[in-house]
This record gives structure tokens, C-alpha cells and sequence, in this order.
């Protein structure tokens, strides 16, 4: 699996102490390959136990959330913060509210951020957080009441210069809000410690467009530098119709490319000639659903009710922007045997080990989520910036400054991928130069 004894060691060490968090050792495993050809020329990695350092979080706060609901019952969440590694700055990190959420997830994202982070250039460390707990069919006041509550513990662990919470999947404005007004009156002032927040209250603009947008300046990138082309008149599958998927399409078109396919829970759709992005963003503007009803609008496109389907469809560029381990191996043969030569992660992960190893066999371009996606964290950044000035940038400058974010990153990686592996291999290429600033702030801040 590994070259150096060293990674396989330490590797199968925390396999066994794991062995029940398998998204983390996911995104423990392909980190750890990327860093094989640099470990064994470096003996100071070893030597001052910088991976064994890396891959235990600095902090694991689990606390309970009780909230009543509008049938006037008691509930109770699990909540968490994962405050990863602060080498760099103060933990940054959204928190997601989701059934799904567990240590494994929480931990894959937490140690996922550090890296992102750090490919920013931005002084930011890495931790993510969150709930089990499910809006699903929730009222405005059980959101509120539960993030109220949820705030009355987290409060003691978060500040702007400590920890500073953001959004993710279940956690946009409206959660935000609640949560920064319950942090503001148990602390008694204003402060950069959420980003992510509306725009009276010291949001930033860009904030809810910056992943998506992000994930299209990446791909711009990779197509020149490894093309000579840009992205107008491309073919572009995205899987998700939330706030990163949505945006995506919504700069694809602007771009110039067609959008053939999108997916949501309920399904996908498709058109060959481009779908109709505007009316995607109406039927997305209260819930990321729109599939079911698409078909109302538009007899000639076709619906499929299995949302991983929609990599069976022929495109250039394939854009997976919903959650992790979405893309699996029999999906990537069918992009690769319908022509796609670029995948470009949009979310955290979604593409699974084996899937990726079979694309980067295959020579198909492909961007890992830690570099493509951290347009969002780039804004967060920008946003605690205006907050600590007191002075907000507007629209352009925040674009510009996104757009020259992302291009500095693929530069970052592209160059650690040439001088480590390979031109194309990003995977490599991101991870050792995100790693690289970490280390070096690890080694000269001593043994801690």
C-alpha cells in the first residue's frame, strides 16, 4: 500500500484503534499515500513524529443538546467539535446538522479542513463540528430553539481568535442567525466568531456563491494549464443541487458551458443540449430539490430516480458537488466510457479511493476536494477580515480575490505534483503542499 514502512506502520496502528471510523481512515489512507514520495527523502517527518501528531485531533468536545419540540416534547442531540489542529491560526471549520453525522465524519472533515486551509495561505487552522440532529420537516422554532441550545454549550469552545464555526450541509443563513444571536447575548458582543452570516450583520457577499465558484475558477485552471482551453462550450455533469452544486452551475453557465445533468435526493435530470439553469435555481430557492418537478417544465429532458446514475451521461467535465463517497468505481468507468477527461471534487471526498486510483490510471484530470472546494474557507477567511476592520469589500473585489485564491492554490499544487510525483497528479500535489506549511508551523512551534 504504501512504500514507506514508516506510513504503513503508523497506518495499520490506527486502523486497529479506528476500526470503526472508516471515513477517516478514508481521508487518512489517501493523504498518507500522497505523502510517500516525500516522507523517506525527509527523516525529520519521523523524527519529530509529525504524522502521529497529525491524525489526532487536538480536541474532541461531545456535549448534549436538549430542545423541546412545538408538540411540547424533550429532545436530545448529540453535539460535537472537532478542533483538529491550530498550527496555523485559530480552528476554521463548518458544522453540519445531519442524521448522518458521527466522530468518523466530523474527524475525516476536521482533518480534510487543515489542509484546505492551509492551501489558502490564509492563517487558519482545521476543525469542523456539528449535530445528528435533522431540520427535515422542522419547524422555524425548533430550528431556532435547538440552535439556541446547541450554542449554550459550544459558546465556552469558539471565539475569533480561538475557533470560528461556519456553515455546511443543514447550516445556511437561517441557522447561522440563530446561532450567532444565542453566542451574542451569552458573550455580550459582536464578533467574527461564525462566518457565513447574513449580510446586516457582518456577512460577507460571495460567502454563499464561493464554493461553487470556486470549484469552476479550479477547473478553468486545470483546463488551461493542461489543455490550452478554457471551459466555454463544455459538456458539465454536477451531482447536487445545494448551495455548492447550484452555484457551480450558475457560474458553468455563465462561462459558457452547458450544464447536461444535475441530481438531487429524488433523482437527476438531463438534457443534452443544457438544462434550464434558471429555472433549477427557482425550484432550489426553498429546498435543493427540483428533479421531480423539472419534468413539468421541460417534456424533452430526461429523469432518472437514481441520483448516482447521472454518471452514466456523456460529458467533458464531471463536477461531484453533494457529499462524501458518492462517486464509486463503477461510476468512474462509466464517465471514463462516456468521455469525461476532467473530474473536479466539489464536495468533501466524494469520490472513493478506488474510483480515484482507477481515474488517475485512466490520465482523466482530476481535482481532490481539499484544493477545488476551498473557495468556501477562502471567503470565510475574507469575512473575518471585514469583521476585524469593521469595513466591508464589495462584490467585484471579492470575486477577484476569490478567483485569484483558486488560482494560487492549483499553482500550489500543480507545482508540489511536479516537483514530488507527477504534472497531473493532484492528489499528490495538493496534499504535500497543504501538509508542507502545517509541518514546517508544527516543527517551529516545538513538541505541543
Amino acid at each position: 500500500m504504501f512504500k514507506s514502512k514508516y506510513l504503513k506502520d503508523l497506518f495499520d496502528a490506527t486502523k486497529k484503534r479506528y476500526s470503526t471510523q472508516p471515513e477517516f481512515l478514508q481521508a487518512v489512507e489517501e493523504f498518507f499515500g500522497a505523502m510517500d514520495p516525500i516522507v523517506n527523502e525527509d527523516p525529520n517527518i519521523e523524527k519529530h513524529g509529525i504524522m502521529e501528531r497529525l491524525i489526532e485531533p487536538e480536541r474532541i468536545i461531545k456535549f448534549k443538546v436538549t430542545w423541546v419540540g412545538d408538540d411540547e416534547k424533550v429532545n436530545v442531540n448529540r453535539g460535537y467539535r472537532v478542533q483538529y489542529n491550530s498550527a496555523l491560526g485559530p480552528f476554521k471549520g463548518g458544522l453540519r446538522f445531519h442524521p448522518s453525522v458521527n466522530e468518523s465524519i466530523l474527524k475525516f472533515l476536521g482533518f480534510e479542513q487543515t489542509f484546505k486551509n492551509s492551501l489558502t495561505g490564509l492563517p487558519l487552522g482545521g476543525g469542523k463540528g456539528g449535530s445528528d440532529f435533522d431540520s427535515k420537516g422542522k419547524s422555524d422554532g425548533e430550528i431556532m430553539r435547538f440552535c439556541q441550545n446547541y450554542m449554550q454549550e459550544l459558546y465556552r469552545h469558539i471565539g475569533s481568535d480561538t475557533d470560528v464555526p461556519a456553515g455546511d450541509i443543514g447550516v445556511g443563513y437561517k441557522e447561522i442567525g440563530f446561532l450567532y444571536g444565542m453566542y451574542r447575548k451569552i458573550r455580550n458582543e459582536n464578533t467574527g466568531v461564525l462566518t457565513g452570516k447574513g449580510l446586516t450583520y457582518g456577512g460577507s457577499l460571495v460567502r454563499k456563491e464561493a464554493t461553487g465558484y470556486g470549484v469552476l475558477y479550479f477547473a478553468q485552471e486545470m483546463l488551461s494549464k493542461y489543455r490550452n482551453e478554457s471551459i466555454e462550450g463544455k459538456q458539465v455533469i454536477i451531482s447536487g443541487s445545494g448551495k455548492v452544486g447550484m452555484h457551480a452551475a450558475l457560474k458553468a453557465r455563465e462561462l459558457g458551458a452547458y450544464v447536461v445533468a444535475m441530481s438531487d435526493v429524488n433523482g437527476y435530470v438531463y438534457h443534452k443540449n443544457g438544462l434550464d439553469i434558471s429555472l433549477i435555481a427557482k425550484l432550489t430557492e426553498d429546498i435543493p430539490e427540483f428533479s421531480t418537478q423539472y419534468k413539468d417544465y421541460h417534456q424533452s429532458a430526461e429523469y432518472g430516480e437514481n441520483p448516482t446514475d447521472i454518471w452514466k451521461k456523456p460529458c467533458d467535465i464531471a463536477l461531484p458537488c453533494a457529499t462524501q463517497n458518492e462517486l464509486f468505481l463503477d461510476s468512474a468507468k462509466s464517465l471514463v466510457k462516456n468521455g469525461c477527461y476532467l473530474v473536479c471534487e466539489g464536495a468533501n471526498m466524494p469520490t472513493t479511493l478506488d474510483a480515484t486510483h482507477y481515474l488517475q490510471q485512466k490520465d482523466i484530470l482530476f481535482a481532490p476536494g481539499k484544493a477545488a472546494n476551498a473557495g468556501g474557507v477562502a471567503v470565510s477567511g475574507f469575512e473575518m477580515t471585514q469583521n476585524a476592520m469593521h469595513t466591508p469589500w464589495t462584490y467585484k473585489e471579492l470575486d477577484e480575490k476569490l478567483k485569484h485564491t483558486m488560482k494560487q492554490i492549483f499553482y500550489k499544487a500543480y507545482e508540489a505534483a511536479e516537483k514530488y510525483a507527477d504534472p497531473r497528479n493532484l492528489v499528490v500535489g495538493a496534499n504535500v503542499a497543504g501538509f508542507l506549511r502545517v509541518y514546517e508551523a508544527m516543527v517551529d512551534q516545538g513538541v505541543i
